[in-house]
């Protein structure tokens, strides 16, 4: 079966009205932040992100189905020696646009870029907002899970008789846990911090964030077949992973040589192993 990809060249605040209703999975995104690629996308000032970027969330809202989420990877920018508050008033003036403000994931860049300030250090996470139309949507955690490590082997070996019943935690908060429950099990739900380096094999974009970084969340929020946008669509990571996990792509990007070089590589990734070899031959020949 084949997957169709849809990308379309403008600006998501009006190429969004192309999208019906209630019919996108998943959107995940990473618009730009605050005072950034001012290069490339001009740079929105810190005090007007908010009423920048609610057009947009607006219709988001409204393509997204009701079991669908929103994932949205952004981070508050330093101004003044202080950080910026439009992250926080974004995520307030969302919820009174209906969005439920689910969950917060945060991405660990494992190899974060060295450097000094007077007085601060060097930033290693950036946020990745979850937000849903609904308190029930579709989750499917199990497509995520990881070993669950040696320190089973050691702490089951020998289990106590509190360890073979529900032991509340004794502050009185209601909390408690059955630590035979894990028994014979080798896989564990993760935690909501990713750790992952922040390479990644596209480097004609100033902002492009791993592949492993979508394909996490693609896995848990969707299944084959399954929509996915990405209305800020840059170098083309989400697309080009959405297409690779047999889920519809859809991005929108406002710059015609990001569109186009997306445009590339998506007919590179759908050609044969044999013909994208013979390809790559004919290049270095050219070269």
């Amino acid at each position: 079966m084949k997957i169709p990809v849809e990308l379309l060249l403008g600006d998501c605040k009006e190429a969004l009205k192309n999208l019906s209703d209630d019919s996108i999975d998943l959107i995940f995104t990473s618009p730009p932040y605050a005072d950034s690629r001012k290069n490339s996308y001009g740079g929105i000032h810190p005090d007007r992100y908010v009423s920048w970027f609610l057009p947009a969330s607006k219709e988001l809202l409204r393509v997204l189905k009701p079991a669908g989420t929103f994932v949205l990877n952004i981070k508050e920018k330093v101004v003044e020696s202080e950080r910026h508050t439009y992250v926080c008033e974004l995520i307030l003036e969302m919820k009174k646009q209906g969005w439920l403000w689910t969950e917060e994931f945060i991405w660990h860049k494992k190899n974060c870029y060295p450097g000094k300030w007077p007085n601060r250090f060097r930033d290693s996470w950036e946020r990745l907002l979850q937000f849903n139309k609904q308190k029930r949507f579709n989750m499917y955690q199990e497509a995520v899970m990881v070993p669950t490590g040696d320190w089973a082997k050691d702490r089951l070996r020998n289990l106590s008789e509190t360890d073979r019943t529900r032991d509340n935690a004794k502050n009185g908060s209601g909390f408690g846990k059955n630590v035979s429950n894990w028994l014979n099990r080798d896989r564990a739900y993760p935690t909501n911090v990713l750790y992952l380096a922040t390479e990644c094999g596209n480097k004609n974009h100033s902002a492009a964030f791993p592949k492993a970084l979508p394909e996490w969340f693609i896995k848990l929020f969707t299944k084959q077949g399954d929509s996915v946008l990405d209305p800020f669509m840059g170098s083309g990571t989400t697309v080009l992973t959405a297409c690779g996990m047999n889920r519809r792509a859809i991005g929108i990007e406002i710059h015609p040589q990001y569109y186009k070089s997306v445009q590339n590589m998506l007919s590179l990734q759908k050609k044969t192993a044999p013909e994208r070899a013979n390809e790559k031959i004919q290049i270095a020949l050219f070269r």
